[in-house]
């Protein structure tokens, strides 16, 4: 037997750590080649660590709620010799060096004489970490150091900032009041019969995304009926057809996004994103689609080059991806690299929403529900008043880059291809 490192493994483009979330396995137990190990929480979504090769679990090298770099060891495995030979041998005890990031507010708050009451929820980096206990900073006033870092993290510069401007004697009062950075925290009353329990992680993720989003984001929204006519009458003539040819059945979220591709294809710049001053614009059409998970919480996985997928070919990745999003079976890469996102607020029986951007995304699209309405219709012989499907298109972009005309003749845009759907559309 020899003993080999597992490491953290890569998950996902600009994934650079996870947080280990629960052992799967304990020390001394078999382990199959594949077999999940841990599950490890990153900022995109909870995924299960499978080992690469079959063994023993023989030292469990970092703990449930340790954040850990990609590559660093996690554990030590006992291999067959044949297997171990094509992989790296474990260094002995005397020379080994075993790399694992401190645990997200353990360490750091031994400098910390009172106790915490901060909700935060971002990741910090080891470096941040070390920097934080060496400087006696307090978890409590890490959490208001600003981060400039994606999604807000903490950088290396941020805390040389910070530190730089912390050293320096404070300035002698002025008469009119300086508005602190952000609003104080609302007094919240109890009472004996309240129930109080805590944020879940994602939660704590989503809310500190939607308060970053506002505050980077101009939002603005745009709202267009779109008749849906012609998809409600295709789609009831062809589902029982479809879902016998494909073994599967058809939403209207694959209608959805593909007017919203064609319509990127036809405005471009739509699809971008910004980075300090420069605008960066998007070659693939990637859209991402909020999928509701039975906890009440939403995840956001995304469909690549969707304008390059027929009907059919996103309907078969809408299905896949909203399948395993209910089952938290998605990886990291099913979430990485949307330049769009769509949300059915439909789907709860909402007629018309004001979504939030998802960073660093520019716009994001609200579908409402489909409803039956009477409405005129112009025929040969003339304008007459018809049953109808009707239903509410919700644009929120961001209006420092996109302007009103543009955001408004996108949001049109895709009501045009919704409503010019053929009736005569092939299987």
């Amino acid at each position: 037997m020899a003993s080999v490192e597992m490491l953290m493994p890569k998950m996902g483009e600009s994934i650079t750590e996870g947080t280990v979330l629960t052992w799967l396995k304990k020390e001394g137990d078999s382990i199959e080649e594949d077999e999940s190990v841990l599950e490890v929480a990153t900022d995109k979504v909870d995924t299960e660590v499978p080992s690469i090769h079959a063994g023993i679990l023989k030292k469990i090298l970092v703990k449930e709620g340790d954040v850990v770099a990609v590559g660093a060891p996690i554990a030590i495995l006992e291999t067959s010799v044949a297997e171990a030979e094509e992989l790296p041998a474990v260094q002995s005890d005397a020379e080994e060096e075993v790399v694992t990031a401190a645990p997200v507010h353990t360490d750091l708050l031994e400098s910390d004489k009172e106790p915490s009451t901060t909700d935060d929820s971002r990741f910090y980096s080891p470096l941040v970490h070390s920097m934080a206990k060496e400087e006696k900073i307090s978890l409590s006033e890490l959490a208001e150091i600003p981060g400039t870092g994606k999604e807000a993290r903490v950088t290396k510069q941020d805390m040389l900032t910070y530190l730089s401007n912390r050293n320096v004697k404070s300035p002698a009062p002025v008469v009119e009041a300086i508005p602190p950075s952000s609003p104080p925290k609302a007094q919240v009353s109890t009472a004996a019969t309240d129930e109080i329990f805590e944020m879940d992680r994602l939660r704590k993720m989503i809310s500190q995304r939607m308060i970053d989003s506002q505050r980077i984001s101009a939002h603005v929204t745009s709202f267009v009926e779109a008749d849906m006519t012609n998809i409600v009458l295709w789609r009831n003539k062809h589902k029982d057809a479809f879902k016998e040819k494909y073994g599967e059945g058809i939403t209207f979220t694959p209608f959805f996004i593909q007017a919203v591709a064609k319509a990127i294809r036809d405005f471009p710049m739509i699809n971008i994103s910004v980075d300090g001053d420069r605008i960066i614009k998007k070659k693939n059409i990637n859209i991402g689609m909020a999928v509701a998970l039975p906890s009440g919480n939403l995840i956001v996985p995304v469909i690549r080059n969707a304008d390059q997928l027929n009907l059919v070919g996103i309907s078969k990745k809408v299905n896949d991806l909203a399948n395993r999003a209910r089952i938290n079976k998605l990886s990291p890469d099913d979430l990485a690299d949307g330049t769009y996102t769509v949300s059915n607020v439909g789907s709860f029986g909402n007629v018309m929403g004001t979504p939030i951007i998802l960073q660093p995304q520019v716009a994001i699209m609200a579908i409402g529900a489909i409803v039956k309405k009477p409405a005129v219709v112009e025929t040969a012989t003339g304008d007459v008043i018809a049953v109808r499907h009707k239903m509410f298109l919700s644009h929120s972009y961001d209006h420092r880059v996109i302007d009103g005309s543009l955001g408004g003749m996108f949001v049109k845009k895709v009501a045009d291809y919704l409503e010019g759907f053929d009736l005569n559309t092939s299987l």
